[in-house]
């Protein structure tokens, strides 16, 4: 016996030879003594699944079972897994150029990518910031907003006003403009100042006005706010906060790293608002899901806030892999495979089937709050005092594997937000796993 050191318990372990054990159990052994995994409680988690490949919306584990991602990977997987022209995309550019510094060089696909977009989102928005994922691009425009304004002349311009329940990342900007229960509670002392309301527009607009002069913008999800359990709002709320950003002379947050390229049936989820943000957060999807890389849209009047000949008043912000070129080269083949296969209309078609499925075999209408924004589709169960750390979590998730899918309920929230290349056999089983999963909560 050897003492093996553990991520699950500090406990003895038998170091079975290589031969005794299966694939699965050997990644599982090797994992519990080395890896540190997200949004986990270690002490009470079950094994995790071993993946040992990905086609499309396949996943295939180490024992040859599969499972369909109908959670797209954390919204991320946007084609399929391993999408043809995204690989070869990536082989393309990483035998031409794998990577240069940001600072002081430009490569054609950071400009090609920038170009691409500005021609695609909201009108209105003029230039392009590259950071990694959705957390540091919604970090760069909430500095992008603090700056702007302080160098406008406006340094008491501080407080944000976000939506109840809102998540925006995981760094500490991000953490602050997010709602902190459940997540957050331990670094509340270290946050900045911010207006949290509920997701109306008559909430928004007294937050703005009661603010008044301290107030720095609006921040929210449009549309559709994914970690608060999918919860959807209306257009007219995203317009009440353009129009109150307006009167005031604030900026517009629309974080989309969820909601863009399709996930609510339009394009960007601020295009069926009818809204143009002032600063828009994209990741996820920019790249299919494939690479990591966030982008952030600013408008030309932002911009110019930091233009001058002081070199103290540019955006001191960057990473190490800022517009790196095998990213922006994926991203640009993405957004092509998006408009030419029409992907915001496909990921509606997925989830009125997976709706429409949930919702005919639901005919005594015991599933709460049953709703359907493009490709996301979620119901809640009843609520436990617990909410989003309810212990079911994990039963629920075991339900679902054991009808072929990956979800991930959040709290007492089931949803299904599969990829665009979803089969309607595969959404037919994503509904039928939905369904298990409201009957073993019963």
């Amino acid at each position: 016996m050897k003492l093996l050191r553990s991520g699950w318990r500090a406990t003895p372990l038998v170091l079975h030879s290589m031969t005794e054990l299966s694939k699965s159990q050997r990644w599982v052994e090797r994992d519990r003594a080395t890896v540190w995994h997200p949004y986990t409680q270690a002490a009470t988690e079950p094994d995790p699944l071993a993946i040992e490949s990905a086609s499309g919306a396949t996943l295939t584990l180490t024992s040859g079972e599969t499972l369909i991602d109908g959670i797209s990977s954390w919204w991320a997987t946007l084609h399929g897994h391993g999408e043809p022209r995204l690989v070869e995309a990536a082989r393309r550019q990483m035998e031409r150029l794998d990577h240069v510094l940001f600072a002081g060089a430009t490569h054609e696909p950071a400009i090609e990518l920038a170009e691409s977009l500005l021609a695609v989102v909201p009108p209105g928005l003029a230039r392009c910031f590259y950071s990694d994922d959705g957390s540091t691009a919604v970090e760069v425009a909430l500095k992008m907003a603090i700056q702007a304004h302080l160098q406008n002349g406006h340094p008491e311009r501080r407080v944000f006003v976000a939506l109840d329940g809102g998540y925006h990342g995981d760094t500490f900007g991000a953490m602050a403009v997010g709602d902190p229960d459940p997540f957050f509670v331990p670094f509340a002392p270290m946050l900045f100042e911010v207006r949290r309301v509920p997701a109306t527009s008559a909430a928004i607009t007294a937050a703005v006005e009661e603010l008044g002069p301290r107030a720095a913008g609006v921040i929210m999800e449009p549309r559709l706010q994914g970690a608060a359990g999918m919860r959807v709002h209306g257009a007219e709320v995203v317009q009440a906060a353009r129009a109150a950003c307006d009167a005031h002379g604030l900026y517009l947050i629309a974080d989309e790293v969820m909601t863009g390229f399709g996930r609510t049936g339009d394009l960007f989820s601020c295009t069926g608002a009818n809204v143009t943000p002032d600063l828009l957060c994209l990741a996820k999807g920019l790249t299919g899901g494939m690479f990591p890389l966030s982008a952030t849209l600013a408008t030309e009047d932002i911009y110019r806030a930091f233009w001058s000949e002081e070199r103290a008043r540019a955006l001191f912000h960057g990473h190490t892999f800022t517009g790196n070129p095998v990213g922006c080269a994926m991203a640009v083949e993405s957004l092509k495979l998006t408009i030419d296969r029409d992907v915001p209309g496909r990921l509606d078609a997925i989830g009125k089937r997976i709706f429409d499925r949930v919702a005919a075999h639901d005919s005594a209408g015991t599933l709460h709050r049953l709703r359907q924004i493009g490709g996301m589709v979620a119901f809640d169960l009843e609520a436990s005092s617990a909410g989003y750390l309810a212990n079911r979590g994990q039963a629920l998730r075991k339900v679902a594997q054991e009808n072929g899918v990956l979800l991930r309920p959040l709290g007492d929230v089931v949803y299904a937000l599969p990829p665009a290349c979803t089969s309607d056999a595969q959404a037919d089983s994503i509904a039928d796993a939905m369904l298990a999963m409201a009957a073993a909560a019963e």
